[in-house]
């Protein structure tokens, strides 16, 4: 049985945007998580920052990073994104509903990140995370997954999407004791 929500699409579809609506929407069952957000420098983008839903922040990458890890022009700070994963313990947190945005070719530099998302879909929550259209490696171990539904926004269908997608993970959550 399908029970958690893989959201994928091609860059600039909404995906980000329909997580932070699933969050709000879902906000009695308190789910914690983070979302990516760009970081524009007289209207380029540098680089994108970590937000929690518990209000952190983080540095995902920026052009000004230098090193080994990159994925195009970004340098990627893994050990920033994996010292912001340690605060936020997605695997212990009490929270019945994960929200991770996104399973990406940036995160999935980090072995830690590919470790704990693989813990979290065998775990006991459910999780909903926004997945890169296309890679090797997690992001096509997960959409093969068959405890995941793999849903695509596109432009006809992604107004109807949010009220589909917060009934459907309300289902999977059933009456928990987090709701309020």
């Amino acid at each position: 049985m399908e029970r958690h929500l893989l959201i994928t699409g091609a860059p600039g579809c909404g995906k980000t945007t329909l997580i932070r609506r699933l969050a709000a929407e879902l906000s009695a069952y308190r789910p914690s998580g983070f979302f990516t957000e760009e970081i524009r420098e007289e209207g380029v983008r540098k680089g994108f920052r970590l937000n929690s839903l518990d209000g952190r922040e983080g540095l995902l990458s920026h052009v000004r990073i230098r090193g080994r890890q990159r994925v195009g022009r970004y340098g990627v700070d893994v050990r920033g994104f994996e010292s912001f994963l340690e605060a936020l313990d997605l695997a212990d947190c009490d929270a019945p509903l994960l929200l991770l945005d996104e399973i990406g070719r940036m995160e999935c530099l980090s072995s830690r990140f590919v470790s704990l998302v693989e813990r979290l879909l065998d775990g006991d929550k459910v999780v909903a995370a926004t997945v890169a259209l296309h890679g090797p490696g997690l992001i096509a171990r997960v959409k093969a997954r068959p405890d995941c539904r793999v849903v695509e926004v596109r432009p006809a269908g992604r107004d109807r999407l949010p009220v589909e997608l917060v009934r459907w993970l309300r289902e999977r959550l059933g009456s928990s004791s987090f709701e309020t």
